[in-house]
């Protein structure tokens, strides 16, 4: 843009001569500063719940596409494009008056029982639960019973700030998307949101401290009185920096459903019509779902009879026409796809199968442990609690002892002192009998000696006092105290009495005992410390454990998933396949069903390669924290794995050739204006005045004032300039309008070729109509002809298979509900021109005007080098090469309009069918409808029957004109395209050839300003030829786009 500028700089000090240079140079100087990245549209389409929403807030990086609570976005079409600046910007338009009260008629009528009452509902997903909630929100205060006797005019003048937002635009500008959803919220977000009621928790949750509720109160509340805009949005335009959109890609987000609203309804069908690189479908299913997806032939199925209708048509189809996004991707059974694909013999999945396994094994040993551990932690816990315990009491015994109180022992008793009767029993020996004697004494300070010398006695001889004891005594009958001593007599039975005694209580027997203590509770410690410390290594490595089991898990969920999602890409491509394969053999055997034969392809299926991608889009967005508080991906540790890269990605290749186009016109574009300065600057050296002066006599345009003023008006509107048209694409082709071709001087370069031109033109768009009426016409009376024949029977079974206030509600809607009966009535009609349609349009139409025009040309050229004198001609003939360079590049911009308005203009020509059978129905709905009572929907079918039956051939007969008029008037359009387009082209030949008699080189004073523009210009040309080289290369090595986005961003 900066060459072009400097461009600009030099030419206002050059002095351009003729007022025509000046008009055409301006007007292409003017267009190439406007040249921009061109804008590719692709429509976004899917069912409600398929996760649109969010993959495409994964596309662009943010969270700008509301996912929840927000019913106008999944109502209205939402066109998301790219801008440069920091902030995300929002046109929000209303609906105008005339649609909201179209709407309102409807939705009052769906409220409405047949004898005029209210129609009472408690299903709010019914019609007339549908229409109450619209209605409602919009105009919260009036009743049910109010609305159904307010005429809609009422009903629109019962609110003037409702009134006064209808045909409005809003702007919103947020610095976030944060903000701005806070902000668009005011418009779009429904205010009765919440169901059900929170529980006790929620609602101490939702305390709020006296400051919160000082800051509500002087917030806007929500009133439940105040009105809600969703229903009245007509469309969203967003604009935003991401980088998906940078390359010119338009995202469009197109309804799920269809919405009883006529313009949301026709702005959706226009952005299909308009929709440039694709129709990209989002399908969004289960772990289950997808695979179950693939067994049903989605692809093949995807394909309905209207869409296969449209693809019949088209003029050609490849693998841009329509992508396909798998969403929810992360939703994952590893069991039912390792089951599915028979997965189990996997190498890969051995590894990661062998890996868990390992890790389950540690695990269970590990969990044994801590097992043990806990248990072992909690009996040395136990006898710590008993040790501290005799040690306290220990304590305490000195602590009497050393007061002289008394004190009891507990824990402690088998110390003290105490008297142990032993019963002896008697000693049966061979021979020997007797009685046992007991003796009782108690225990004094004179027996300590004897029970110490006892207790010696037994501590070194234990065997011994062990064998004092009848073999026969059991153990109960022996026990006793630690420090008793054991007698036994020889002679027969003997009772002894025994006096046990013990050992002294003293402060230093109970301080060494508690010492004793100390020491066991220390050791028992120590033995405490490390078996925690084991039990938290074992934690430490079960937790270590879990993570390593998840990682690997989500290792094993990605790979199944990746599995299916290459499974399912391979099944949808080919079932695509063989759908296309169907329609190709349909058309062949209508064309030739004598010498049709199905094994024999129509083209190259395995050339075709639909476009599949398997996307995550949730965790995506976890992994680049585009939300907060969702958590850890699910199945995916990378961003490439989601599939969602490689979609954005794809959004710059969708581009890619558009951007191309674009980016050579401008380089071919501004390499000839550059050329044509640099030629008038440099002048034509060696002509005297005189053959120039012959030269203007003979071929100078002589324009008058009418002419100038109409150039001059020219220039005021860029726009009308074709080639502006063509490469900004903000100019509608059938509003071209083409200028006046009567000229008064048919003198000069420009009259001679605005007559051959003309002459050509009108012969081109003769063709193009015996083209039309030879490939289609006959085809149109025969299509109109089966659809009469078959149009009772359709509507027979559109009413037989649909509900009875599904069916009213259609006739309401004059045909066009969730199902559209003019439409269906049409489908003989469209299905036997389908494949006519295709061929007529699929030719090249504009190939052999091309020559003539190119011819034509080539003769004027000859014609100025024959009148020319003999030593000019070589110069002459010089120019001429130069002049046509310039006429070819404009000749293919000029036929690249050309086929743009045809291609535009056919799609409008074979959509305005049904508009024309539901204007000629109409009468047939409404009269349907004045039928109420008992047994009304009966003779609403009867009446609606009867009518069509009647009008079947007059309305499908005068179908087949439509198409035909539609046809006609296109060629029409054509040719006023064609008209301004050459009118442009011949003015641009005669200043390119009018510096053989323009003498630039006469004024001295200008020569050094002269000579650095022609350095300058040098300099353009030369860059200019580097990059278009480059280009070249590029294209012809690689698919890699970016030095095209690098040439983008100096086109900005």
């Amino acid at each position: 843009m900066e060459m072009v500028n400097c461009l600009k700089v030099y030419m206002s000090k050059l002095t351009l001569g003729s007022k025509l240079r000046q008009d055409v140079w301006n007007r292409d100087l003017a267009n190439l500063q406007t040249q921009s990245t061109p804008k590719t549209l692709i429509a976004v389409c899917g069912a409600t719940g398929a996760g649109k929403s969010s993959i495409l807030n994964a596309l662009l990086e943010d969270n700008i596409v509301p996912t929840s609570g927000m019913r106008a976005c999944t109502a209205v079409v939402t066109e998301i494009a790219h801008h440069n600046k920091h902030t995300i910007d929002a046109d929000v338009s209303f609906l105008s008056v005339s649609e909201w009260k179209q709407e309102l008629s409807i939705l009052q009528s769906d409220l409405i029982e047949e004898d005029g009452t209210l129609k009472r509902t408690h299903d709010l997903k019914s019609d007339a639960g549908v229409a109450w909630q619209k209605v409602h929100a919009v105009y919260p205060i009036l009743t049910q019973e109010r609305l159904v006797i307010m005429t809609a005019d009422q009903i629109i003048a019962h609110d003037p700030t409702i009134a006064q937002l209808l045909g409005s635009t809003k702007h919103i500008s947020a610095r976030n998307s944060r903000q701005f959803r806070e902000e668009i919220a005011k418009y779009i977000d429904s205010k009765d949101q919440s169901r059900g009621k929170k529980d006790k928790k929620d609602k101490k949750n939702d305390e709020k401290s006296l400051m919160d509720k000082v800051r509500v109160g002087a917030s806007k509340k929500k009133d439940p009185n105040v009105p809600a805009f969703w229903p009245l949005i007509r469309q969203v335009n967003v604009q935003c920096p991401a980088e998906c959109l940078s390359s010119g890609c338009v995202l469009v987000d197109l309804p799920g459903v269809a919405d009883a609203n006529a313009a949301r309804n026709s702005i959706a069908k226009d952005y299909m019509k308009r929709a440039q690189a694709s129709d990209i479908m989002t399908i969004g299913v289960s772990d289950d779902g997808f695979l179950s997806a693939v067994d049903d032939k989605t692809a093949r199925d995807l394909l309905g009879d209207a869409f296969k209708m449209q693809l019949k048509s088209q003029i050609h189809y490849d693998d841009h026409a329509i992508t396909f996004i798998a969403s929810k991707t992360d939703d994952i059974s590893c069991s039912e796809v390792i089951s599915a694909l028979h997965l189990e013999d996997d190498p890969e999945l051995e590894v990661i199968e062998d890996d868990l396994e390992r890790i389950n094994d540690e695990t269970e040993q590990v969990t044994l442990t801590k097992k043990n551990l806990d248990k072992a932690i909690k009996d040395i816990e136990k006898k710590l609690k008993s040790l501290r315990a005799v040690h306290e009491e220990h304590e305490e015994h000195i602590e009497a002892l050393k007061n002289g109180e008394d004190f009891t022992p507990v824990l402690t008793a088998g110390a003290a002192s105490e008297t142990t009767n032993i019963k002896k029993r008697k000693n049966q020996r061979k021979g020997k009998k007797g009685s046992s004697k007991r003796r009782r004494s108690s225990l004094d300070q004179d027996s300590e000696d004897d029970a110490t010398e006892c207790n010696r006695n037994s501590d070194d001889s234990d065997s011994e006092s062990e064998s004092d004891f009848d073999s026969d005594t059991s153990d109960d009958e022996v026990s006793g105290s630690n420090h008793s001593e054991r007698f036994s007599s020889e002679d027969g039975n003997i009772d002894i009495e025994v006096k046990v005694l013990v050992e002294e209580v003293t402060v230093e027997n109970i301080t060494a005992k508690m010492k004793q203590a100390k020491a066991d509770i220390a050791a028992a410690r120590v033995r405490l410390s490390d078996a925690r410390q084991e039990r938290k290594n074992a934690a430490d490595r079960l937790a270590i454990l879990k993570k390593s089991f998840s990682k690997v898990q989500k290792t094993k969920n990605g790979w199944c998933s990746l599995k299916r999602s290459e499974f399912s890409r391979d099944v949808l491509k080919e079932d695509f396949r063989t759908g296309l394969k169907e329609l190709d053999d349909e058309a062949a055997e209508e064309r030739d069903p004598e010498n049709f034969d199905s094994s024999v392809n129509q083209r190259d299926y395995e050339a075709i390669n639909l476009p599949v991608f398997t996307c995550s889009s949730r965790d995506y967005i976890r992994l680049t924290n585009q939300v907060k508080g969702d958590g850890e991906p699910t199945c995916f540790s990378d961003k490439v794995s989601t599939g969602i890269p490689d979609l954005q990605a794809w959004c710059h290749t969708l581009t890619v050739a558009s951007r191309t186009r674009a980016v050579k016109n401008f380089y071919d574009s501004l390499r000839i204006f550059a050329t044509n300065i640099n030629s008038f600057v440099s002048g034509i050296g060696g002509v005297t005045d005189k053959d120039r002066q012959d030269l203007q006599d003979k071929w100078e345009s002589i324009m008058d004032e009418e002419d100038e003023d109409d150039h001059m008006s020219a220039d005021a509107k860029v726009e009308d300039d074709p080639f502006t048209a063509f490469l900004n694409s903000r100019t509608e082709y059938q509003t071209l309008i083409a200028t006046k071709s009567d000229k008064k001087n048919s003198k000069g370069i420009t009259p001679r070729l605005n007559e051959e031109f003309g002459n050509l033109i009108q012969d081109c768009i003769v063709q193009l109509q015996e083209s039309f009426k030879d490939g289609l016409e006959d085809k149109c009376r025969v299509g109109a002809s089966l659809s009469a024949n078959g149009a009772v029977e359709i509507s027979d079974n559109f009413a037989a298979t649909m509900h009875w206030a599904t069916y009213r509600a259609t006739l309401r809607r004059h045909g066009e509900f969730r199902r559209n009966l003019n439409v269906e009535l049409l489908a003989l009609f469209t299905k036997n021109i389908a494949t006519s349609w295709s061929k007529v349009f699929e030719t090249d139409l504009l190939g052999h005007f091309e020559e003539t025009i190119h011819a034509a040309i080539c003769r004027l050229l000859d014609d100025i080098v024959d009148s020319t004198a003999a030593g000019l001609q070589e110069r002459v003939r010089m120019q001429g090469e130069l002049c046509k360079a310039e006429a070819d590049v404009a000749l293919k911009q000029v036929v690249a309009v050309v086929r743009e308005t045809i291609n535009t203009q056919q799609k409008d020509v074979s959509r305005c069918l049904a508009p024309h059978v539901q204007n000629n129905l109409i009468d047939g709905y409404d009269l349907a409808l004045e039928e109420r009572g008992q047994g009304s929907v009966a003779r609403q079918k009867l009446v609606f029957r009867t009518f069509l039956s009647e009008r079947k051939d007059e309305v499908f007969d005068e179908g087949a004109d439509v198409i035909m008029e539609g046809l006609s008037t296109m060629c029409s359009s054509v040719g006023d395209a064609l008209k301004v387009a050459f009118g442009e082209l011949a003015k641009r030949i005669e200043v390119n050839l009018a510096i053989l008699w323009e003498n630039v080189q006469g004024d001295p004073s200008l020569a050094m300003g002269r000579k650095k523009m022609t350095e300058t210009i040098a300099e353009i040309l030369e860059q200019t030829q580097l990059w278009l080289n480059a280009a070249k290369s590029v294209a012809s090595t690689s698919i890699n786009d970016q030095p095209l986005q690098d040439v983008d961003t100096e086109m900005k």
